[in-house]
């Protein structure tokens, strides 16, 4: 009889989809608070939790566009609750790797009580940072849990290169942090608040993009030194060189892009591809580092160790 209850164990497989599924959808997230702060309706529905006088929206614009963003987060928050439920029925997964799930499950919906804490505070711009910032921790943690889901389904191959190597390139992910944040302030102080009259960060953005700038050119060149390491394993890992050629070819884009958006006074549409490629740098710097340390099997050429 207890063998009929006991819950029913999870193929690593379906636990991979589930996991691809949450980093998705933590990137939606991203993305959409995106829209909400760019166009200027961050307050579209005020009285948090409720949504002015009703829980749900009564009229378009504004209110539309930030209940939206709370529909997705929920979404969100619900498939990383699923993710880590079933990291504990995955015999193939690891400890850390069912605490990382958890991790992620945590940080979505922590999302829930900061966003109001934000509204009440009328978008205070270093909440509303805060709010960014916290989705792409999530982001990050739900890519490590996509990548040991991948290893478990197909195996994990031994760690690439030098011991002193690998720990230089650890250097990327607090690089790839300072890169957003540095973003994320820049943004603060253009004229993108998330409202109507809505305070900035006080900082000239002239200042702010002077740093943030400096910040993606010593990014660059780490990520450049990187790449080409790889590509010359590329027989050995060609998966993981791969990723990492993507992934200049990302930020590449995004330079180019950043100039643009500047120069021609921050147009919010291109300021949100900026942010939503932003994001995708984050999570790519995660990958690529992790997969240098515990790459997954299918990543590389040779058979898996583990």
């Amino acid at each position: 009889m207890l063998a009929r209850v006991r819950p029913r164990a999870i193929s690593a497989r379906r636990f991979r989809q589930l996991a691809t599924l949450s980093v998705l959808a933590i990137y939606v997230v991203v993305t959409t608070g995106a829209v909400v702060r760019l166009t200027a309706s961050g307050l579209g529905c005020d009285n948090w939790p409720r949504c002015g006088d009703t829980p749900f929206p009564e009229k378009g614009g504004h209110a539309f566009v930030e209940f939206g963003n709370r529909v997705v987060s929920l979404g969100a928050i619900l498939v990383a609750l699923a993710c880590w439920l079933a990291s504990r029925r995955v015999p193939a997964l690891t400890p850390q790797t069912r605490r990382t799930a958890l991790a992620v499950f945590v940080a979505t919906a922590a999302q829930i009580p900061l966003g109001g804490v934000t509204v009440i505070f009328e978008l205070h711009p270093v909440l509303v940072m805060s709010h960014f910032l916290l989705a792409l921790a999530a982001l990050g943690l739900a890519v490590v849990v996509a990548l040991d889901a991948w290893s478990a389904a197909g195996g994990r191959g031994a760690p690439l290169g030098p011991h002193w190597w690998r720990q230089l390139a650890l250097l990327g992910v607090p690089l790839a942090a300072a890169l957003v944040v540095t973003g994320a302030v820049s943004s603060a102080s253009g004229p993108h608040s998330g409202g109507e009259d809505i305070r900035r960060l006080g900082l000239s953005i002239v200042d702010a993009v002077y740093v943030h700038v400096r910040v993606a050119a010593a990014f660059g060149v780490g990520l450049l030194v990187l790449t080409a390491w790889l590509a010359r394993r590329r027989r050995e890992a060609p998966g993981v060189a791969a990723l990492a050629g993507s992934l200049l070819a990302v930020l590449v884009a995004q330079a180019v892009l950043g100039e643009v958006q500047y120069r021609s006074h921050l147009p919010w549409g291109l300021v949100l591809v900026h942010v939503s490629l932003a994001a995708a740098i984050w999570a790519g710097t995660v990958a690529l580092v992790y997969a240098l340390w515990r790459p997954p099997a299918p990543l590389l050429s040779r058979a898996p160790s583990a």
